[in-house]
C-alpha cells in the first residue's frame, strides 16, 4: 500500500482514534507524523471524537425568538369628586344649606391650605395659604366655586379660614348687598361695614359686632323678617352665629 493509499485510509475513518498500532503493518514515523499532521488539520486529538465548533447566535434572532411577555402595570386611578357640592339659598337667601358632600382629593398648585374635617372625615374649613385660587380650592374640596362670597370677601387672602358648611338652621347675610337692596344701594359702605363686623368676630369681640350691626348694618336691611332673625344672634353674641352671619 503506497503512503497516499494509506493516508486516504485514515480519512475514511468516522472519528479520530489512534489507539494500539501493533499488528502485522506498522506505521513508520513519517506516517504517523503525517496522520498527526492530517489529525490537527481536521480539529481531532488523538483519542477523542471530532467536535463542532458551536454557531454564534445572533441576539436579534434570540430577541426574536422569545416569547412575548406583556407586563401589566397598575395605576392606582386618582380620587376624583363623586360629585359637586353646592349651597343653595332659601328664605330670601337668609338661610344657606349645602347639598351633596364635600370631599378632600388632596394638595395640589394653588390648593396647597389645611383642611380640618369632621368626626365622618368631611371637610368643615379650608386655611387659605399663599398663592392659592378659590377656583382650585373648590376643586380640591369638590364644591361649586362659591367658597369667597360664602365667607364674606371679595378676594380670599392668606391665613383666612374659610367656613365650608352654612349651618341651615342659622341666619346669614349677603356680602354684597341684602337681597331686598333697591337700585342704587351704596354697596361699598355696606360691604366695609360686613368686613369690619368680621373681623371682630374673629377676634372675638361681641361689643365690637353689636355696635356695627346697630349703628351701620341695622339700618341697611329693610325686611323686618331678615333684621329680627340677625338681632337675635347679635344679642345672643353666639360666635358660631355671628360667625356665619358676617365672617
Amino acid at each position: 500500500m503506497t503512503l497516499s493509499r494509506l493516508a486516504d485510509t485514515e480519512k475514511l475513518k468516522p472519528v479520530c482514534q489512534y489507539g494500539d498500532m501493533s499488528g502485522t503493518h506498522k506505521l513508520t514515523s513519517v506516517l504517523a507524523a503525517f496522520a498527526m499532521t492530517a489529525a490537527v488539520l481536521s480539529g481531532c486529538t488523538p483519542g477523542t471524537a471530532a467536535q463542532t465548533e458551536p454557531t454564534p447566535t445572533d441576539p436579534a434572532a434570540t430577541a426574536d425568538s422569545k416569547p412575548a411577555t406583556e407586563t401589566t402595570t397598575s395605576e392606582a386611578s386618582e380620587p376624583s369628586c363623586s360629585g359637586m357640592s353646592q349651597v343653595y339659598g332659601y328664605e330670601e337667601g337668609l338661610y344657606q344649606e349645602r347639598e351633596g358632600t364635600l370631599q378632600d382629593l388632596g394638595a395640589r398648585d394653588y390648593a396647597r391650605g389645611e383642611v380640618t374635617v369632621d368626626e365622618d372625615g368631611t371637610p368643615v374649613t379650608y386655611t387659605v395659604e399663599p398663592g392659592d385660587v378659590e377656583a382650585v380650592i373648590a376643586e380640591r374640596l369638590c364644591a361649586y366655586p362659591t367658597l369667597g362670597s360664602m365667607n364674606h370677601v371679595r378676594t380670599i387672602q392668606p391665613g383666612q379660614v374659610l367656613w365650608l358648611t352654612p349651618d341651615p338652621e342659622s341666619p346669614w347675610v349677603p356680602y354684597y348687598s341684602p337681597s331686598d337692596a333697591e337700585e342704587g344701594f351704596q354697596q361699598i359702605p355696606y360691604q366695609q361695614a360686613i368686613e369690619s363686623a368680621g373681623a371682630a368676630v374673629d377676634a372675638g369681640d361681641v361689643d365690637r359686632v353689636r355696635t356695627i350691626w346697630n349703628d351701620t348694618l341695622k339700618g341697611m336691611f329693610t325686611d323686618q323678617g331678615t333684621i329680627s332673625a340677625v338681632q337675635q344672634v347679635v344679642d345672643s353674641g353666639d360666635l358660631d352665629g355671628l360667625r356665619q352671619l358676617f365672617s
